[in-house]
């Protein structure tokens, strides 16, 4: 499952939504707003997406996952919108039988996401300035 939200993520919940009896691994990733980036003090951050192509996109990337790798579930889910320092911006977990496999489709599944869905990072820097980081995008053919 790959989702683009604008509530806030609860990876609890996310984690739980894993849980299967022939899981004997469950791999997380959460990926945080920071306060700094290349030098500048960062405020807050601001996402957008093109909600329907970065869902579709996600989709097959989770796709790819489960073929690619012996996984029993995976999920990515994207937040939009203003966040703040500290804030949960993307959430990959999956759960496989195996820890080797859930760490490789982990990393497997954020590095794709990161690479092609269409969302679209702003920043908002402590001098006042904003400025868009990260924008380049490749859609899998």
């Amino acid at each position: 499952m790959f989702k683009i939200t604008s509530a806030v993520i609860d990876p609890a919940a996310r984690k739980r939504e894993l849980e299967q009896s022939a899981a004997g691994a469950c791999v997380t990733f959460e990926g945080w707003v920071r306060n700094h980036n290349e030098g500048e003090a960062v405020q807050a951050l601001e996402y957008e997406a093109h909600q329907a192509i970065a869902e579709k996109e996600g989709a097959r990337i989770v796709a790819e996952a489960l073929e690619r790798f012996p996984i029993v579930a995976v999920h990515c889910e994207h937040r939009v919108g203003k966040l703040a320092i500290g804030d949960c911006a993307v959430w990959v977990g999956v759960s496989a039988a195996h820890r080797g496999a859930a760490f490789d489709a982990c990393r497997y599944v954020i590095d794709e996401t990161k690479a092609r869905v269409p969302i679209w990072k702003k920043e908002h820097y402590a001098s006042g300035a904003t400025g868009w980081v990260n924008c380049a995008t490749k859609v899998a053919g």
